[in-house]
């Protein structure tokens, strides 16, 4: 007996032509099917005019059981995308992988409307062993306590770190309270013998050092 399959255009068009071929609305309709869950994923991307508001909608953006697994496969593709950003950056010193460096905090952190503080805990060869995020914040910014920063740098056997936030606001320009918690954070590290290498502020406008600007 002959089973009859149906043909699938987009996968057709993405075999043929690559995935950059195909509009956001095609890749959606690919990842969730164009199910109830694919619809409301749909209106949320619409409501938030772009593909990055999939990412930084609540879970209560996406009601009702269909809601959940829409929510729930795009936060998995976001992980197992910042998963793959991420593997290089455990294969080389970061200091000396720059570029996969920032490519990583902005898909982590410029998607979002709140504020995240992140410490990027290293080896002795300054490859990544663990990004941990340890404070969030508003709008406006965070809360960031050494002792939690030191708490956590000592529970992943951390011989230097990079801290990193963003700034929601568009603007990655360092604050007067940036470069204050920067100092602080160093003097409390250090007295564990953990080396603070940088402080990268991140923002949809860019990713600014603070070693590199001579803040450190």
């Amino acid at each position: 007996m002959t089973r009859m399959t149906t043909r699938n255009p987009l996968m057709e068009r993405l075999s043929r032509r690559g995935v950059h071929s195909l509009e956001d609305g095609e890749l959606l309709a690919l990842v969730l099917g164009r199910s109830r869950q694919g619809g409301v994923a749909r209106q949320v991307m619409e409501r938030g005019r772009g593909v990055a508001a999939l990412f930084r909608a609540p879970r209560s953006a996406f009601p009702g059981p269909s809601g959940l697994t829409a929510w729930a496969k795009l936060q998995a593709a976001r992980e197992l995308h910042l998963r793959s950003l991420a593997e290089p950056l455990a294969a080389r010193p970061l200091l000396d992988n720059p570029a996969a460096t920032e490519a990583w905090l902005r898909a982590a952190l410029v998607p979002l409307e709140h504020e995240l503080f992140m410490c990027l805990h290293l080896d002795n060869r300054h490859r990544l062993i663990h990004p941990d995020v340890l404070f969030r914040g508003t709008v406006d910014g965070a809360s960031v306590y050494p002792r939690e920063v030191v708490k956590s740098a000592l529970a992943h056997n951390a011989a230097a770190v990079i801290l990193a936030h963003n700034h929601p606001s568009g603007v990655a320009e360092p604050s007067v309270a940036d470069e204050q918690i920067t100092r602080r954070l160093r003097a409390a590290l250090g007295l564990v013998d953990i080396r603070v290498l940088d402080h990268l502020v991140v923002s949809a406008g860019g990713c600014v050092s603070l070693a590199a600007r001579g803040l450190l």
